[in-house]
């Protein structure tokens, strides 16, 4: 026994392990060094044949009884030991052995939920996505949201078993719990599902009149939801078992909200910073000045408007902006302003502004609009 490798080891198992956990075990470990997985690897291939020989031993009741007083010695001379490649393996298809080992791989492999075994009595309820709609206000601040969820609960008449007198439902005796039949054609083995229980393993013989059979009762769930301050948009809150009730003691699903937030009517978001476009006066914007505008946090921010400003030039106000999650810090403000022309304007607006025209020059009061017209003039002279 020194110079062989230990069955155990080689499903990285205890001695002691149930039949079930070396099931699992061995499907791990064959979804891991499966050829397919692994092409041109033949360490890999190697390992995928001793965990399939490993598995065949342990996994029989009677041979794993004696692989433990005899090891690996009990099954040489045509057993597992012998010269045979294929030896170790039973080649009987209406049974267990290397068919139950084909059809466990195939099931993991094209995402089955039955993968050879019976299938489990209990279900685990469905995910559940609801769409909601927060204001930027609520966004920077954080808000608790209470919301009505369509949902299940387990019937408590039949203790979510969907039988009337409240037990577990009996096996399927067409299919054995796995809620499949097997059928051998040469060497084309076909899995269809079972027409007596429907593909769930067990039958209801009497429903339960209050849930109708299903195990479970549609109602309707309030929660309270606490959005964190600072979520951006497109946010997804996964709230664990906060969804659809599972079946037959199977754990809840799981409740996914999607935050959007709304457009606001002054600022525009990108990340943690916020825009505002502001209109200012031509007085204001060429003398200079103060103006107010209101903060994404409710309160006044006095701006002060450079002399001279110009439109579309912009403002920094560090820290006036969103708040970023999971942080004390906030995002900046940044103002552009739009400095718009008077209309209306009275006779002695009007005759104001024709004077100072008149005593205005290109070079003191416009000096873009006399940049640009020297550079038409120089196209002309070309």
């Amino acid at each position: 026994m020194a110079s062989e490798t230990d069955y155990y080891e080689l499903l990285e198992v205890s001695k002691d392990a149930s039949g079930e956990e070396i099931k699992k075990a061995y499907r791990r470990l064959a979804m891991k060094y499966h050829p397919d997985r692994n092409p041109g690897d033949k360490e890999a291939e190697n390992k995928f044949k001793a965990i399939n020989q490993a598995y065949d031993v342990l996994k029989d009741e009677q041979k794993r009884a004696a692989y433990d007083r005899y090891g690996a010695q009990a099954f040489a001379n045509g057993g597992m030991g012998g010269g045979n490649p294929f030896s170790g393996f039973d080649f009987n298809f209406s049974g267990g052995g290397f068919s139950d080992i084909f059809s466990d791989i195939f099931s993991d492999f094209m995402g089955g939920s039955q993968r050879g075994g019976a299938r489990s009595y209990a279900q685990d309820g469905a995910d559940l996505r609801y769409n909601l709609e927060i204001t930027l206000e609520e966004a920077f601040n954080g808000v608790e949201k209470e919301i009505k969820i369509p949902t299940t609960v387990p019937c408590e008449e039949c203790h979510g078993h969907g039988t009337a007198d409240g037990k577990e439902a009996p096996v399927c005796p067409h299919c054995r719990g796995r809620g499949k039949i097997r059928t051998q054609h040469g060497f084309m083995i076909m899995e269809t599902t079972c027409p007596n229980c429907h593909g769930e393993g067990h039958v209801v013989k009497e429903a339960c009149k209050k849930c109708r059979g299903e195990g479970v009762i549609h109602s309707e769930k309030v929660l309270k939801i606490k959005i964190p301050a600072g979520v951006e948009d497109n946010t997804r809150m996964r709230i664990a078992r906060e969804g659809q009730s599972g079946i037959r003691g199977g754990d809840n699903g799981d409740l996914y909200v999607f935050i959007s937030v709304k457009e606001h009517k002054l600022f525009v978001r990108d990340g943690a910073n916020l825009y505002v476009r502001v209109p200012i006066s031509m007085t204001c914007a060429a003398l200079g000045g103060k103006i107010e505008i209101p903060g994404i946090h409710g309160e006044k921010i006095e701006v002060e408007v450079p002399a001279g400003t110009q439109t579309d030039q912009q403002k920094r106000l560090s820290g006036q902006g969103m708040t970023i999650m999971r942080s004390n810090r906030r995002g900046d403000l940044f103002v552009k302003f739009r400095v718009e022309t008077p209309t209306n304007l009275t006779a002695r607006q009007k005759e104001l502004l024709e004077e100072f025209r008149n005593i205005s020059s290109e070079e003191n009061c416009q000096p873009e609009a006399k940049g640009f017209f020297d550079k038409i003039k120089d196209l002309f002279a070309a």
